[in-house]
């Protein structure tokens, strides 16, 4: 079987690791090339990637690749997710797939008949303990309320996006996997503290299924925070993302000692990612986070914005 030819396009914070798992399956997969403007960034590519070509514009190469990596910030994925596929190349992006809904389905219909990959890198729902979802199936039943939090001190990256673009992306998608529905409304606050764009945004969701959800981003937050509450009749149980912990408190158990403390493995959500994504090239078959996937996220995001904007309500 000859190798995927693979380009890493954009060898910041987040590339550096995904050419390393490109290199992790060097069985089925070539890092051919790494595409970086910047010459800081080049020189660490070339130092640490010997074998691949460093061009600074994906043109460059485009005809000697199979697939590509978008790791840029996402003011640049439309054109250049645009760019792969209308060359047919199989394309892994990271979120958010788009800036805007119109933009996702600009690329649905570039897709549309071609035989081609185009998975979304919606990473938060590679967490082992979502294979073990029955066991707290209870909570999930509705009517619940969710509160997933996620903030953090400033980091200066991604500051190309609004708060909910580079944060609230994750759990918008996390949310509705893990709740299998859409959201019919949200009302949303933000503000800008640090930064141009929206550094803080918390938004309330409602499900016709009876669920309530409350998402918190921030990023020029004190400390990092990275969790899941839900509580309903049968009590409230804690997934918390950063430590891989779970924390239980069972309506039932009227003991003194009624909370329970788990953890669960950390595994590596980025090789997993990749993993997926050879195994869909090579077999010809869906990603495991589809086009669909991430023009869902990328809709939610545009109504979250507009309650911002608005003030108000904002049905979805």
């Amino acid at each position: 079987m000859n190798k995927i030819k693979i380009a890493v396009i954009g060898y910041g914070h987040l590339g550096k690791w995904h050419a390393q798992k490109v290199e992790a399956f060097a069985n089925i997969s070539e890092l051919k090339y790494i595409v970086e403007k910047f010459p800081n960034a080049q020189k660490a590519a070339r130092v640490a990637h010997p074998s691949a070509i460093i061009v600074d514009d994906i043109s460059k190469c485009i005809t000697e690749i199979d697939a590509a990596i978008v790791v840029t910030p996402t003011s640049f994925h439309f054109e250049i997710v645009e760019y792969l596929l209308k060359n047919n190349k199989h394309v892994f992006c990271e979120k958010p797939l788009t800036e805007t809904a119109k933009q996702a389905l600009q690329l649905k219909e570039i897709l549309n008949g071609k035989n081609l990959v185009l998975q979304v890198g919606h990473s938060e729902r590679f967490h082992q303990i979502w294979e073990c979802k029955e066991e707290f199936k209870k909570y999930f039943e509705s009517p619940a309320y969710l509160s997933l939090k996620r903030v953090a001190p400033f980091k200066g990256r991604a500051t190309d996006v609004d708060v909910v673009q580079d944060l609230m992306i994750h759990d918008l998608d996390l949310l509705v996997y893990l709740l299998g529905e859409t959201p019919y409304s949200v009302e949303s606050i933000g503000f800008k503290m640090r930064t141009n764009r929206l550094d803080y945004v918390t938004s309330q969701f409602k499900f016709k299924s009876g669920h309530k959800a409350t998402i918190t981003v921030g990023r020029n937050q004190t400390k990092e925070v990275r969790e899941l509450e839900i509580s309903n009749c049968s009590g409230t149980i804690l997934f918390d993302l950063m430590k891989n912990e779970i924390q239980i408190a069972d309506g039932q158990n009227k003991g003194p000692d009624f909370v329970q403390n788990e953890s669960y493995p950390k595994r590596d959500h980025l090789l997993l990612e990749h993993m997926h994504f050879y195994d869909s090239i090579i077999h010809a078959k869906q990603p495991i986070v589809s086009l669909e996937d991430g023009l869902l996220a990328v809709k939610l995001i545009d109504k979250v914005l507009e309650s911002v904007e608005s003030g108000l309500e904002v049905i979805i």
